[in-house]
């Protein structure tokens, strides 16, 4: 009798286990993909600061075109950038990269909209992101 038992409750765990249970995981993607567009925006959440001190203004999100090393190779993308009609600022991020802002904004989805903008009327500009910071 208790063989008997036994064999009934191994045959109804391994019934309870087998069952198709629907697994979720999450993403460690950074990209995000707009509901209306079904383009992916690359997004980072990061700490970040102005490198110019003339200029404290902190916003919440971040329109980065352009991401360095080295300070100096941040300022000629600034400079190009400049003469491509942009205002750019430099940034640096907690582990000492420097990103090139094209804009700043404390409303998501006006940043957004800038990074759609600039990917519609920039062919070399494509790899803009949003930088959300901490």
């Amino acid at each position: 009798m208790k063989i008997k038992t036994f064999s009934i409750m191994i045959v109804c765990t391994l019934l309870i286990c087998s069952c198709n249970t629907k697994k979720t995981t999450k993403s460690a993607s950074p990209y995000l993909t707009e509901e209306n567009s079904k383009t992916e925006i690359p997004v980072r959440t990061e700490k970040v600061k102005p490198v110019d001190q003339t200029d404290k203004t902190l916003f919440g999100f971040y329109v980065i075109i352009g991401s360095f090393k080295s300070i100096e190779n941040a300022r000629q993308h600034q400079a190009d950038l400049m003469k491509e009609g942009f205002t750019p600022v430099v940034l640096e991020n907690e582990d000492g990269l420097f990103r090139i802002s094209a804009g700043g904004y404390n409303e998501e989805s006006t940043a957004r909209t800038k990074i759609a903008g600039i990917r519609a009327a920039y062919e070399n500009h494509k790899d803009v992101w949003l930088l959300v910071r901490k």
